[in-house]
């Protein structure tokens, strides 16, 4: 796990620390069956899986769609609740391999913009590339922190980041 540059440019640092919290995501699934990756773990049925779906669908949102870029169609309807849910047949494997796509969509938004590089959100706002590493930022290490909580109520695993 790559850890953010103590005298990193700007850019380098935020992008860093994005990709980092990313990681402890999928890190939280490992070892898991798709029961215990699926189960519902509060009364609002937060998942650790659907937890990687509704990121999945963030890194789309506020890097592809805010910047014009590459937008995939979903089978599913973020508006509608559905990105925090999973469905029968939404395996594992799937929403995984959904949430490396929008990661690799995302990386190539960020690595072709500058930070003060601006694009119109699903709200209407103008944000910069800036403003929107800083949120997703901010939105995985939040959802990583619950995916800390939910897995060790799964099986007793602990701990923010695989031991380096």
């Amino acid at each position: 796990m790559r850890r953010v540059p103590a005298t990193g440019d700007e850019k380098e640092s935020l992008y860093v620390s994005l990709d980092r919290h990313r990681d402890a995501v999928l890190w939280k699934l490992d070892g898991l069956d798709e029961e215990q990756v699926r189960r519902r773990m509060t009364p609002s049925g937060t998942s650790l899986l659907g937890l990687v779906k509704h990121l999945a669908c963030n890194e789309y949102g506020w890097f592809c769609e805010t910047f014009g870029r590459g937008i995939e169609t979903l089978w599913f309807d973020p508006e509608a609740g559905e990105d925090m849910s999973v469905e029968p047949d939404e395996s594992t494997a799937k929403i995984v391999h959904f949430y490396g796509r929008s990661r690799t969509e995302a990386d190539k938004v960020i690595s072709e913009l500058a930070l003060d590089d601006v694009g119109t959100s699903w709200r209407g706002e103008t944000v910069s590339m800036r403003w929107a590493l800083i949120h997703m930022i901010e939105e995985t290490a939040r959802h990583a922190g619950h995916m800390d909580i939910l897995r060790e109520l799964v099986d007793g695993a602990t701990g923010d980041h695989p031991p380096l």
